[in-house]
């Protein structure tokens, strides 16, 4: 259950991170005649990520180790796929002590979970406005993230235990 729900948490993270990456192509396409962003801050912390940041938080307040912004790109990633598996080992451990298989919808509501997960810790953190705070098409489009990487935990799980039963069945 565990190893498998890990598996789906990568594949999950992957089907995320490709939407996310596919977006942000779109998006930026879409806005050529945007005037160009602001000058980045002169702390390049300022600017990294939400992930990065609590890796910092982490490695500085937990591990008393001072991180130098240059670590911003690995950290992100580290963060991200390490938070995405994680979620996958917990979708896991829950769908394989279901008496069935959560499924695509039930995929959708684990991602819509997760993604309420990430405001309730990261507002207190500071490093996330609250929702009422958000524009809508922001909140919609991280909600998108979030599903896309429910359904991908979801469909994965389902493709790794296929023609596996529960061990409460075997016999």
């Amino acid at each position: 259950m565990l190893a498998r729900g890990i598996t789906a948490g990568v594949i999950g993270t992957a089907l995320m991170t490709a939407w996310q990456e596919l977006a942000a192509k779109i998006r930026s396409a879409s806005k050529d005649d945007d005037p160009p962003p602001p000058d980045p801050s002169e702390d390049p912390w300022e600017d990294a990520s939400a992930p990065a940041k609590v890796a910092k938080r982490i490695s500085e307040g937990a591990l008393h180790k001072q991180v130098s912004p240059e670590l911003i790109p690995l950290l992100t990633n580290a963060m991200h796929w390490s938070y995405g598996t994680g979620w996958g080992a917990l979708y896991g451990l829950a769908a394989g002590s279901a008496r069935r298989s959560p499924g695509l919808k039930g995929g959708a509501a684990f991602g819509t979970i997760v993604w309420v997960m990430s405001y309730v810790q990261l507002v207190p953190m500071g490093l996330y406005d609250p929702p009422w705070k958000t524009p809508p098409q922001e909140l919609a489009l991280d909600l998108s993230y979030h599903l896309a990487y429910g359904v991908g935990v979801a469909g994965a799980y389902r493709l790794v235990t296929q023609g596996q039963r529960p061990g409460w069945c075997r016999g």
